[in-house]
């Protein structure tokens, strides 16, 4: 006879059913990672929680659970008040929930309640997490120690060619008012959820491909909530942008924090405008450094014309003083010649009632010299006599 107990399947679930509904008859708190997320047209959201090792990825468990319509409803709003997104797959979440049996659809959890600062809080915890393995890798000042030209004119952008952010970057960036030129170029990539990262990594992988045509690399954003934002804080794509070969800037609109991409990079700003203004400014103080310089040599040079105009000045003073000095002695020598002249002028001595003797011409001023015979002209103010000498007597002390 056999004597095995025997059990229907509904029995048996029956049983199941019996034995949890007294195990867990009040609601329990469960921690747990979302894989799916579905909200039908009833408004109930269908959830599958699961559970993985926490090194290696491998799955310890799975189980679906429902958040009724009306439930769901206020839960949500309250869930994104908090977190500025909806329950998303790959969430880590914490919920309140009531075990339930079915026969017919077996395990399921209700769940009655969600903590969004469980969320808010895991993100931060593995966010630290991240920080901290970049750390111990020494990557945070890797691409901080690269060289931005003074004038960084080519620039990679990458960001949603739709967001709000991208198109304030460029109105501002090549609408400033100095009239600075830059050239951009755009890598589109989607700047939230659970692709984006790997997607900016690709867009980094083409830039590289085309690094000498790129003085630096943008990475913008216009702001958004925390999960919105919780894609900047991965690793993977952290480790990207410290290795990258060129300067990173980010442009992310954050107010409170910056993400784990802000540390690595070389450099962050907190909005796709402050960016842009970093890179005006780069040229602002370059011109005003230049115009500084001109007004330096200019008043330099207008110096040195003063020193070679005074220069300029002493010396006519000194060439006209040794012109005057000289044509002063010209005069002086031409007058005394003048005087010697009119003094040895035999009309002079005529005038003076003086007789003017001359000997063939030339006036003589003794007689040793004549003898008998010779003709002379003896010169009157009035006349000239011409005579002979007829005797020559050479006296002492002669007046």
């Amino acid at each position: 006879m056999d004597d095995r107990k025997l059990y229907t399947l509904y029995q048996l679930q029956s049983d199941i059913s019996e034995v949890l509904a007294e195990a867990f008859t009040d609601s329990l708190w469960v921690r747990s990672e979302v894989s799916e997320c579905s909200v039908n047209r009833s408004g109930h959201c269908y959830l599958t929680l699961v559970e993985k090792e926490e090194k290696s990825g491998r799955l310890l468990a799975k189980c679906s659970a429902v958040i009724w319509a009306q439930t769901y409803r206020i839960l949500s709003a309250h869930f994104r008040s908090v977190t500025g997104s909806d329950i998303v797959a790959g969430m880590n979440i914490l919920v309140k929930v009531q075990v339930n049996y079915s026969e017919l659809y077996g395990l399921s959890l209700n769940v009655r309640d969600i903590d969004p600062s469980f969320t808010v809080g895991n993100l931060e915890l593995e966010r630290q997490r991240t920080i901290a393995r970049l750390s111990e890798e020494g990557m945070m000042d890797i691409n901080s120690s690269l060289e931005l030209p003074a004038l960084p004119r080519s620039l990679a952008v990458i960001s949603a060619e739709t967001a709000a952010g991208y198109r304030d970057f460029m109105e501002h960036l090549h609408g400033n008012q100095y009239g600075f030129t830059f050239a951009t170029t755009l890598f589109p990539a989607p700047m939230q959820g659970a692709e984006a990262p790997s997607d900016i990594i690709a867009a980094l992988d083409t830039i590289a491909q085309r690094i000498d045509e790129f003085d630096a690399v943008l990475i913008l954003r216009g702001g958004g909530s925390v999960m919105d934002l919780v894609c900047f804080d991965d690793y993977e794509l952290a480790l990207n942008v410290a290795q990258f070969p060129l300067p990173v800037l980010t442009g992310i609109g954050h107010d409170k924090d910056y993400h784990v991409i802000d540390m690595v990079a070389w450099h962050n700003l907190k909005t796709p405008t402050a960016l842009a203004d970093f890179f005006i400014e780069m040229f602002v103080h370059e011109e005003q450094a230049v115009a500084a310089l001109i007004s330096r040599l200019k008043l330099a040079l207008k110096s040195k014309s003063h020193r070679e105009l005074a220069l300029f000045d002493n010396m006519k003073v000194r060439i006209r003083s040794a012109v005057s000095l000289k044509a002063s002695e010209a005069l002086r020598r031409v007058d005394l010649l003048q005087t010697r002249l009119i003094a040895a002028n035999p009309r002079t001595l005529i005038e003076k009632g003086y007789l003017v003797v001359l000997k063939d011409g030339r006036r003589i001023a003794t007689g040793a010299e004549l003898v008998p015979g010779e003709r002379l002209k003896v010169m009157f103010s009035d006349a000239v006599v011409e005579c002979e000498v007829i005797s020559s007597e050479i006296k002492n002390n002669a007046i």
